[in-house]
C-alpha cells in the first residue's frame, strides 16, 4: 500500500473524538503486523478507546517518537462537496475529514514503516497514536504514563500536527471549563418568587470580560500573536421562553496561556465570582472541560537542531493553536511540532491535503530513519 491507499483507508474510518476507536486502531495494528512491527493497543479508562504504540528498532535505546492522533472532529457541516469520509482526489488535493488534521501525517508515517523496518535502526523510531485529542487531549496522558515501561526515555517527540512541514518550537496552553448556575423557575410576572439564573450569570460574564481585558496588559511573550494570554466566553445558553424565569444558565469559557502561565489559573476569578452566588441561593456547578500546558522548546535544543537539519529551515518560534506537545514536554520529553498540511484547512468543509505535502513528510521521516541507522 502506498501513502494514498493508506490515507484512503484512514479517512474511511469515521473516528470522531469521543467515540469508540477500535476499528481504526485495530486496522493500524494489523497493518503494522503485516510489516513485522508489533503494536500495543493501550486501552484508556473509557474502555472503548485505545492509544497505539509501536517501536521500530531497539526499544531499550533512546530514540524518537512520531506522535499523532487518530480522532477527528465531526463532519456535520452542510457545505461538503462530497462524502467527508471518502477520500476524493482532485488534482493535487486530497479531500476528506482528517486529511490535514491529522490522518495525512499518520498515512505518511505508516507508508514509511516498510522502509524503516529494513534500515536496521541503531536508534528506534516509535509511533505514538492517541485518541480524543480533539476534545481536550484526553487520550495521550494515558499513553505518556505508560512510556517508561515501553521504551527508553526518548531523545525527542515530533508531533505531526499541520505546520506546512515547518518545525515549530512553541504554542500556548489552554484550559476550558463550564459553569452552570441553577436558580428557581417561576412566572415572569413574579420575579420576587424566582431566582433568575441568566441574570446571575451576568456576574460570571462580567468577571470573564474584566479578566480578558487585564490579560492584554501582560505578561507578554513576543513569539505569539497576540503576545499575551487570553480568555473568552464562548457559549452561553439558558432559559425556555420570555415569560418564564430561567432556572438554569450555562457558560463555556476558555483561557489560552503563554508559556510560564498556568491556563487553569486564568479561569479562577470567574469561578470565584460564580461560586459567590451561592450566598444568594443559587447552586453552582463548575466542570473542567479540557486542559493542556504550553510548549516552549529552546532554540538551541538538540531536537530543534535536528528538525532544522531535516527540513532545511530554522524552526518557527510559536503558533497560535495547541497540541499534545505540551503534555509531552510537561512529562519531561523534548517536543516539537512538524507535520504536513495547513491548520487553516482543518475543521472546515472540504478539508484537504496536498500530495506534495505527503511526499515531503515521507522524505523527512526517511531522513530521520537514515540518521537513526547511522
Amino acid at each position: 500500500m502506498d501513502v494514498f491507499d493508506i490515507l484512503d483507508r484512514l479517512v474511511a474510518f469515521p473516528s470522531v473524538a469521543g467515540k469508540p476507536n477500535g476499528d481504526i486502531a485495530g486496522w493500524i495494528e494489523a497493518y503494522l503486523a503485516e510489516h513485522g512491527t508489533q503494536a500495543a493497543l493501550l486501552r484508556g479508562p473509557e474502555g472503548d478507546r485505545s492509544n497505539l504504540f509501536a517501536t521500530i528498532g531497539p526499544a531499550n535505546v533512546p530514540g524518537y517518537i512520531l506522535s499523532g492522533h487518530m480522532d477527528v472532529v465531526p463532519a456535520s457541516e452542510p457545505r461538503w462537496s462530497s462524502s467527508p469520509f471518502a477520500l476524493r482526489k482532485e488534482g493535487e488535493r486530497l479531500y476528506g475529514r482528517g486529511t490535514t488534521d491529522m490522518k495525512g501525517f499518520l498515512a505518511a508515517v505508516l507508508a514509511t514503516v516498510p522502509l524503516l523496518a529494513k534500515m536496521h535502526l541503531a536508534r528506534p523510531i516509535h509511533l505514538a497514536f492517541s485518541y480524543d485529542e480533539e476534545v481536550g487531549c484526553r487520550g495521550v496522558p494515558h499513553l505518556i504514563a505508560r512510556l517508561p515501561g515501553l521504551c527508553a526515555k526518548p531523545l525527542g517527540v515530533i508531533v505531526g500536527e499541520p505546520s506546512g512541514m515547518r518545525a515549530v518550537r512553541g504554542h500556548k496552553g489552554k484550559a476550558a471549563a463550564r459553569v452552570i448556575i441553577n436558580g428557581r423557575s417561576g412566572h415572569s410576572s413574579r420575579p420576587d418568587l424566582g431566582l433568575n439564573a441568566i441574570h446571575a450569570m451576568a456576574d460570571a460574564l462580567s468577571a470573564a470580560v474584566t479578566e480578558a481585558e487585564q490579560l492584554t496588559h501582560g505578561p507578554f511573550d513576543p513569539a505569539f500573536e497576540p503576545p499575551y494570554s487570553s480568555l473568552q466566553a464562548g457559549v452561553v445558553t439558558g432559559g425556555h421562553q420570555v415569560n418564564i424565569i430561567p432556572d438554569t444558565c450555562k457558560l463555556d469559557l476558555e483561557a489560552r496561556a503563554i508559556p510560564g502561565v498556568d491556563p487553569a489559573s486564568l479561569l479562577a476569578p470567574v469561578r470565584a465570582r460564580a461560586e459567590a452566588l451561592a450566598a444568594h441561593g443559587f447552586r453552582i456547578e463548575w466542570a473542567p472541560l479540557s486542559a493542556y500546558p504550553a510548549m516552549s522548546l529552546p532554540p538551541d535544543a538538540p531536537l530543534a537542531g535536528l528538525l532544522h537539519a531535516l527540513t532545511g529551515e530554522a524552526p518557527l518560534a510559536a503558533v497560535s493553536y495547541g497540541t499534545e506537545a505540551g503534555l509531552y514536554q510537561a512529562a519531561g520529553f523534548d517536543a516539537i511540532i512538524c507535520g504536513p498540511g495547513d491548520i487553516d484547512r482543518a475543521h472546515k468543509p472540504d478539508e484537504y491535503i496536498l500530495t506534495s505535502e505527503l511526499a515531503t513528510c515521507q522524505r523527512l521521516i526517511e531522513a530521520l530513519g537514515a540518521r537513526c541507522a547511522a
